[in-house]
């Protein structure tokens, strides 16, 4: 193929002959230009898969766990029928589960030991069609029936209280009865029928379950106090909160997931966009590195210049040369980025591992980022404007450089040759 002057040009200089020491070290630069960038465009990638298989991760070990829309009274109150309040949601089409459920808030005591926990009570027969933990277990929640006050508690709070199947614990309501002694709280001890893992340490460190008659009794609520909804598509639970709340009128509160825990997910968020403002810089600075290596071969290449110009070169055909030298050092390190970035965030679960074991080391302790394990989840959402941002910074690199080179005249370069 037949390409034009000023890109076989271009292309001879980016490869730098290395017969002398000066474009030998001419070459040096440009090579660390290229790794520079290659490593901004591979880190910017590997961290935005983190931060995306982060929040994913615990989105879906989340609503493993919890509704996608909970409905309440907005008196406060138990539901006098859950079932009419449940079809009257099921009407939305977005709507395809619901259950009953009483939440509340107690402490958890063994022995001396003794912590918070947030309890839940629940019918385990209609809890399946909510919460893919249950339908998971369905044959331990089934071992909560009514009046039989056994519980099924986190695989973290198991461990932590020292607890099995079958040992007791006592629940301490928060509020007590009145006595001529004064407030006596109110205990009851229950029997842990089963231990469920959620992969979610607040969870599987706090969550306790209950069957919902045993709950209403515990807490005199009067009966059930909520309405556990599932969606098609938990995305849309923001979306369906709204028209439920429409539809269902001022007598019932709404709240879904991304609600719930908005602070959480607003965070990442914010991090997210932090993080690649700061990485983008990074590339920024590869990229305007190729600024340094183009005035050098600029300096360099005067008397080709010259000459070429002599030949009937324009000065836009001498500034076309450069920049299509730059351009290639920011089109290697982009492509070298992406490939490298892509081949660590699709194989991050076998690399991080095998550092952990080697350094004896755990990068993600559980208590602290909810999660064990290291997660990626690359997308072309922000992998496409990454790449696209690279090659923008390198182009603009190239641009004072290869104008100064238009600028050289023939008879100034020449006049010492």
């Amino acid at each position: 193929m037949n390409l034009p002057f000023e890109w076989r040009i271009g292309w001879r200089y980016t490869r730098a002959s290395r017969t002398t020491r000066r474009n030998g070290f001419i070459s040096f630069i440009s090579g660390v230009s290229v790794l520079g960038i290659t490593l901004g465009v591979a880190a910017l990638i590997i961290v935005l898969s983190v931060m995306n298989g982060f929040q994913k991760e615990v989105r879906d070990r989340m609503l493993s766990v919890v509704a996608h829309i909970e409905l309440y009274d907005a008196r406060g109150g138990a539901l006098a029928d859950w079932h009419v309040l449940a079809e009257q949601a099921r009407r939305n089409p977005a709507v395809i589960g619901a259950a009953p459920f009483i939440p509340a808030q107690a402490l958890i005591a063994r022995g001396d030991d003794m912590r918070g926990a947030l309890v839940r009570g629940i019918v385990p027969s209609e809890e399946v069609a909510v919460t893919p933990l249950a339908a998971a277990m369905k044959d331990t929640f089934a071992r909560l029936t009514p009046g039989g006050w056994g519980v099924v508690v986190g695989v973290e709070m198991a461990r932590s209280l020292g607890i099995r199947e079958g040992d007791p614990l006592t629940v301490v309501a928060p509020s007590g009865q009145m006595t001529p002694a004064g407030v006596v709280p109110r205990l009851k001890q229950v029997t842990v029928v089963g231990v469920f893992n959620a992969g979610h340490y607040e969870y599987d460190s706090s969550l306790v379950l209950m069957h919902a008659d045993d709950a209403a009794k515990l807490f005199r609520t009067g009966g059930v106090t909520g309405v556990q909804l599932k969606l098609k598509d938990a995305q849309l639970a923001r979306r369906v909160g709204n028209e439920l709340a429409e539809s269902l009128g001022s007598d019932v509160i709404v709240r879904d997931w991304t609600h719930t825990n908005r602070a959480w997910f607003d965070a990442v968020q914010v991090e997210k966009r932090m993080m690649f403002i700061i990485l983008t810089l990074i590339v920024a600075v590869a990229a305007f590195n190729l600024v340094s290596t183009l005035v050098m071969t600029v300096t360099d290449k005067r008397a080709d210049i010259a000459i070429l110009r002599t030949l009937g070169a324009s000065p836009r055909s001498i500034m076309g040369i450069f920049m299509v030298q730059g351009a290639m050092s920011g089109v290697l390190g982009t492509l070298g980025g992406l490939g490298l970035g892509l081949l660590v965030a699709f194989n991050l679960d076998v690399i991080v591992p095998a550092i952990e074991h080697l350094l004896g080391v755990s990068f993600l302790p559980g208590s602290i980022y909810l999660i064990s394990k290291m997660p990626s989840d690359p997308q072309w959402g922000d992998i496409i404007p990454i790449g696209l941002i690279s090659l923008v910074l390198s182009l603009a690199a190239t641009l004072y450089p290869s104008w100064r080179a238009s600028r050289v005249q023939p008879a100034e370069a020449l006049r010492y040759e």
